[in-house]
């Protein structure tokens, strides 16, 4: 039986510009959500965002790359690298693809799927808006490449030397999760030994936010603490920026080459309600979580923490609640949850991605991180969030993301034990 091992997390999020610097001001319980500053908000009723703070594409793009990539394929490219860079596979400072024959073997056979909700929305937005409206307007003739979904799992491919499986898919916000998971059953079905997978996204333009804002999905709070998952005061989630990568390997692999080894993916649950475009199903959502525990032999009981998706939206904390509820039985009221969306703001695709690294972190290192904001509980909401930093002994967690169109991932992980 193949089993398949984390051996390398990166990250770029409102939190911090690597994977270790988010994970540092996470345990710390830090908001990266503040006033947005990626347009013009003046006119808008949604003030606040998760957004990226002194970001430098520069380091794994040249100039001309970052001039025609959208801004969530440079997230990609440098959560991927960074990932690579973590995982031994490659030594920084990142100058290129290839650093060694046996590194370059490594690469040459590994895969990549990077998921997105939104794509390169933000570019085409500015597209648009230069023509004016006039009949003469010329798009750039990197437009439609550099704007698709597939456009980050294959620029980064194009970096790091990947030459393997690429997939870029779009699952709403569960895409991030759904690509590890997908790469997990990838390497478990013997198609490869190791792959790179997460999510990216860079949705803060006027055309999210007001889309997300009228359809009742973003909290009209603007200030840092706007993000309240679970709370009884919460009204809408935050729109945030970001991305976040993990290299998934075959552990034989993995020992092979003496890589660092932070957890395994054991479970993998993937189902949609078939019910509502927007509204939230408990009993799809539990079936999602039930699915990944029997995959990965565990029961309730053997879950020592719970990642939440817990957006801070009225509808999606209470379904969460519910399914958390109906999956774990009397165990939902004793094991430990946070989500990591009170500090991060919501990042769509990459949310995903990230919670899934924050929950390997979390066994690897014994910490699980709060649920700030998190003042007065929900009556509806009534199971054991975390509200400080606290440490654990955790041998298993799962890490839930779920999205629009009622589409549900779930990703049970244990600490590895050789």
């Amino acid at each position: 039986m193949k089993r398949i091992v984390i051996t390398g997390l990166g990250a770029v999020t409102p939190l911090g510009n690597s994977f270790q610097e988010s994970w540092l001001s996470a345990q710390r319980g830090l908001s990266g959500i503040a006033p947005v500053t990626r347009l013009d908000a003046s006119s808008l009723r949604w003030k606040v965002a998760g957004e990226l703070k002194g970001f430098d594409a520069g380091i794994c793009l040249s100039q001309k790359e970052i001039s025609h990539l959208d801004p969530f394929v440079q997230y990609a490219v440098a959560a991927s690298i960074m990932a690579a860079e973590d995982a031994g596979l490659i030594t920084p400072p990142f100058s290129s693809p290839c650093q060694g024959e046996e590194r370059r073997g490594w690469l040459d056979s590994a895969g990549i799927i990077i998921g997105s909700s939104r794509g390169g929305i933000t570019t085409i937005e500015n597209s648009f808006n230069r023509s004016n409206g006039s009949n003469r307007f010329r798009p750039s003739p990197y437009l439609m490449p550099s704007t698709g979904v597939n456009a980050a799992a294959a620029s980064a491919a194009q970096k790091l030397g990947i030459k393997g499986h690429c997939l870029g898919i779009s699952n709403a916000c569960a895409s991030g999760a759904n690509a590890i998971g997908e790469a997990y059953r990838l390497i478990k079905s013997g198609y490869a030994d190791m792959v790179f997978a997460g999510g990216s996204e860079a949705p803060l333009c006027r055309l999210c936010i007001e889309g997300y804002g009228s359809s009742g999905a973003l909290s009209k709070i603007n200030n840092a603490s706007a993000s309240r998952p679970f709370d009884k005061t919460r009204d809408g989630f935050v729109l945030a920026e970001g991305a976040s990568v993990l290299v998934l390997e075959e552990q034989e692999s993995a020992l092979k080459r003496g890589a660092r080894i932070y957890g395994e993916v054991i479970g993998y649950g993937n189902t949609t309600d078939a019910f509502h475009q927007t509204k939230p199903l408990p009993e799809g959502e539990a079936k999602a979580i039930n699915i990944a525990l029997e995959e990965a032999g565990l029961s309730a009981q053997d879950v020592d923490y719970i990642n939440a998706h817990g957006t801070s939206t009225r509808l999606g904390d209470k379904a969460e609640t519910g399914a958390i509820k109906l999956a774990f039985g009397k165990r939902a009221y004793e094991v430990p949850v946070s989500s990591i969306k009170s500090m991060t703001g919501h990042m769509l695709a990459a949310s995903g991605a990230f919670e899934a690294a924050i929950t390997l972190m979390s066994i690897y290192e014994g910490i699980i991180p709060p649920n700030i904001n998190l003042k007065v509980k929900d009556p509806e909401c009534d199971l054991n969030y975390v509200t400080e930093a606290k440490k654990s002994d955790i041998n298993a967690a799962i890490s839930n993301s779920f999205g629009f169109g009622g589409v549900n991932a779930a990703l049970v992980f244990r600490k590895n034990k050789g």
